[in-house]
């Protein structure tokens, strides 16, 4: 399947970097998949690579390609939904996940040989590849909402001789005609892990998902399937993917929430807002899972007097919106705006003053259960704990 030369030396390259970034141990089966479904092998003749989202194209630069297709980084494979932006904003609308995320997936997955497994967003095609080779392409289906992407993944897949079953459908209702499965993984975060993804999973089953809230997109949730139509697990840190196309927010701070009419209270804050957006990632998480509904925007260097940075916060309903302002001298004094229903910034507060007296907990010691109506309980340590819904 692999050529000696160019490929075959930057594969040896990322096997020794995944070996290293995941304490030295690769599964056997996962190292021959590796080999057997060769990145490079998935990804389409033009990516997109950097903070600038700049072209890179193989025919044109294959070394700049090849080393994109081989670093333990995500590589965008397609931008704004498939559409050309022209001179417009590009935003990435599909990626290659990371490798060392892509194989800690697979590991928490925990397959067995004859574990039918349903993953939901296809991309690529390179992750259905690996579960193919690992488990026979009969056990293996892939759903992927975009048809142009479920297309070049089809033929990916068919050039490298593993054929999962390759439905073009939204993943939100999972794939029943296959249904009960033993794994369902997903390569989209979700704020709401749908029901079908529950009902089509057997009892002991596990579902693995990366998780998003709209205030910040971080984490894995691992959920174990009972026979009541139940799900319940656990949290792990890592991972930011792609929200779920249908379950996106398309809201913007001027055209959709703030408005001319809007005369917003004054108040002052002593808790900065970087304390709650900045680098402690473990605060964001535990604030999203307490504000499920509330979304955040930073604007740098607005057109107001006295003003050097803004965050604004919003619910998704657009309904209730927040401005935090920062003078550009205090440390610990900030102006807080508020319109709506709903005070925010106070919330906010309250989530990460909860936080902190619970002894700053990362991801992995919160968990998740969800009803069989549907309902999302999270919680601290055990299931007898759950977290403050303050939405």
């Amino acid at each position: 399947m692999v050529n000696d030369g160019a490929e075959r030396t930057a594969m040896r390259g990322l096997l020794g970097t995944l070996k290293e970034t995941l304490s030295g141990v690769l599964a056997p089966e996962w190292e021959r998949a590796f080999w057997a479904a060769p990145r490079h092998a998935f990804l389409p003749e033009k990516v997109w690579v950097g903070d600038g989202l700049a072209a890179c194209v193989r025919s044109a630069d294959p070394s700049a390609w090849l080393h994109a297709a081989y670093a333990d980084g995500p590589v965008v494979t397609q931008i704004n939904d498939g559409t050309d932006p022209g001179s417009g904003d590009r935003w990435p609308s599909s990626s290659a996940s990371a490798p060392s995320i892509v194989f800690r997936m697979l590991d928490m997955l925990s397959v067995a040989n004859g574990h039918r497994v349903l993953e939901i967003g296809t991309g690529t095609g390179w992750n259905a590849g690996l579960l193919a080779h690992r488990l026979g392409a009969g056990l293996v289906t892939t759903v992927e909402v975009d048809p142009a992407l479920a297309a070049q993944a089809a033929a990916g897949l068919t050039a490298a001789g593993l054929e999962p079953r390759v439905v073009t459908d939204d993943g939100v209702a999972g794939y029943a005609a296959g249904a009960p499965y033993d794994r369902v993984i997903a390569t989209c975060s979700v704020r709401q892990v749908p029901r079908a993804w529950v009902k089509q999973t057997k009892p002991g089953g596990v579902i693995l998902t990366p998780w998003e809230s709209p205030w910040f997109c971080y984490g894995l949730l691992r959920l174990t399937v009972d026979g009541q139509g139940m799900a319940s697990g656990w949290f792990s840190p890592h991972s930011a993917f792609m929200l779920m196309r249908n379950q996106r927010t398309d809201l913007r701070i001027y055209r959709d929430v703030v408005r001319d009419e809007h005369v917003p209270s004054e108040s002052v804050t002593r808790l900065s807002p970087w304390e709650v957006t900045g680098d402690e990632w473990a605060a964001q998480f535990a604030v999203g899972l307490q504000l499920r509904d509330l979304w955040r925007a930073w604007h740098d260097n607005p057109d107001v007097e006295g003003v050097t940075s803004r965050l604004w916060l919003a619910t998704t309903d657009a309904e209730s919106w927040a401005a935090v302002d920062w003078d550009g001298r205090s440390d610990d004094q900030f102006t807080v705006w508020e319109h709506g229903s709903r005070r925010l910034w106070g919330s906010v507060e309250a989530a990460y003053a909860w936080w902190r007296a619970m002894g700053s907990p990362g991801p992995d010691r919160f968990g998740m259960t969800i009803t069989p109506e549907g309902q999302h309980t999270a919680w601290l340590d055990s299931p007898d704990q759950p977290v403050p819904d303050l939405s």
